[in-house]
């Protein structure tokens, strides 16, 4: 587990197998459509049982998705019962974006019979090319039959596209009373990651009775914890989206403390296993920034670190090049006495107050050279604290991105 990631207390919190479908009253599947010419699976759905409790989060990008806007209506009410989600196109910056997205939202209500108001959209892929939405409205009728309640695993396949592998988490969670929900979720991304709210898609779900105001309250929390604290590349998506469907199904669920625990740690592992799959990434780093006056202060200077190439570049070579940890600081527009710091790199003081400490770079690079790399700046000011994950700059993060469109 990585120091000050996700919450200390994971009491009552057992994993499963089973993904969104793992708690009640949810079904799902995953079929080719035609849209990704590699001819994956690229068409996914996500259906509650009943309307159910819905929250969403989508990208602050002022170039946003048709999906995102209709999304953002449709869940408006706090209500929702099914998520329909394509990859290989994010019909984005397209002449008929807002009319192909209205077009799936009304086809799946249709073979679901559920209103088209409770039906949320997602699109991601390639920027700028018309959806060839006659594809997806054709396959519909098959992913429909499709429907299980053991699909979460053939959605999160579907969703992919430059990942390497599907992101599920599920947890069972109890309380001292005897309460018992799930709360679940899956989610896509490897490049564009840099949160303006979280850049990528996501599904979570659960059983336990959240109404909208309560499920976006805690939707929007964790997200600011979470996904809005991960950087792969700095670059913010145009289809970012995560979105709560709550069943009510569970007959005794916990009390919401431990509900609101639990979505933090689904929240949390997911957004681990983004960086961690990033695009051409080695290695994670957790770049910790302590002892500042306020936790957006904290979370700044950790963003401002997080996403300077020089400190990536580093990382990926396993240089303990605590220079470029301050010079990354001293941009992010907060006040701190470089004086007062001290940065360690795999535990391995490197500065202290704001010079060269000794210590040995051999060891220190040693120490740095593993998948996980835990970077700490102690500022020295205040009681504050804030956690931001990263990725190492490959040449396989350019090489990938040299030739992928858009």
């Amino acid at each position: 587990m990585i120091a000050g990631w996700g919450p200390e207390d994971r009491t009552g919190l057992t994993p499963i197998e089973g993904g969104v479908t793992a708690a009640q009253g949810f079904r799902a599947g995953g079929v080719v459509s035609g849209v990704k010419p590699s001819g994956k699976p690229d068409l996914a759905l996500v259906v509650a049982d009943a309307p159910a409790g819905a929250a969403v989060v989508t990208t602050t990008n002022l170039v946003k998705a048709s999906a995102c806007l209709l999304t953002e209506r449709h869940a408006a009410d706090g209500s929702a019962q099914a998520v329909l989600i394509n990859s290989g196109n994010a019909n984005v910056c397209t002449p008929h974006g807002t009319e192909h997205t209205l077009a799936l939202a009304t086809a799946a209500a249709d073979h679901l019979d559920v209103a088209v108001e409770d039906v949320l959209v997602m699109s991601t892929g390639v920027i700028g090319v018309s959806l060839p939405v006659g594809r997806i409205l054709d396959a519909m009728p098959g992913l429909v039959d499709a429907l299980a309640t053991d699909g979460g695993p053939l959605a999160a396949e579907a969703i992919l596209t430059t990942d390497t592998h599907a992101k599920q988490v599920a947890f069972e969670v109890t309380d001292d009373d005897g309460g018992r929900c799930v709360v679940a979720g899956m989610a896509k991304g490897v490049g564009m990651i840099e949160p303006a709210m979280a850049t990528l898609l996501v599904v979570l779900t659960t059983d336990a009775p959240l109404g909208g105001p309560v499920a976006r309250r805690l939707l929007t929390g964790t997200v600011r914890r979470t996904f809005n604290r991960i950087s792969v590349d700095g670059d913010g998506s145009t289809s970012d989206t995560v979105a709560l469907l709550a069943s009510g199904q569970a007959e005794q669920p916990p009390n919401l403390e431990v509900v609101g625990r639990a979505l933090h740690a689904v929240c949390a592992d997911l957004a681990e296993q983004v960086v961690a799959d990033g695009e051409g990434a080695s290695r994670v780093a957790s770049i910790t920034v302590q002892h500042a006056a306020t936790e957006a202060e904290a979370e700044r200077l950790a963003r401002a670190i997080a996403t300077s190439l020089l400190v990536r570049a580093a990382i990926h070579g396993a240089d303990p090049n605590w220079g470029r940890i301050l010079m990354a600081m001293g941009s992010a527009g907060v006040a701190f006495d470089p004086r007062r710091v001290t940065v360690t790199c795999a535990g391995i003081t490197v500065c202290r107050f704001g010079v060269a400490t000794s210590f040995d770079r051999g060891q220190a690079a040693v120490a740095m050279d593993r998948p996980l790399v835990e970077i700490g700046v102690d500022i020295g000011t205040g009681h504050a604290r804030a956690t931001m994950l990263t990725c190492d700059l490959t040449p396989e993060y350019v090489r990938f991105n040299a030739e992928y469109t858009t």
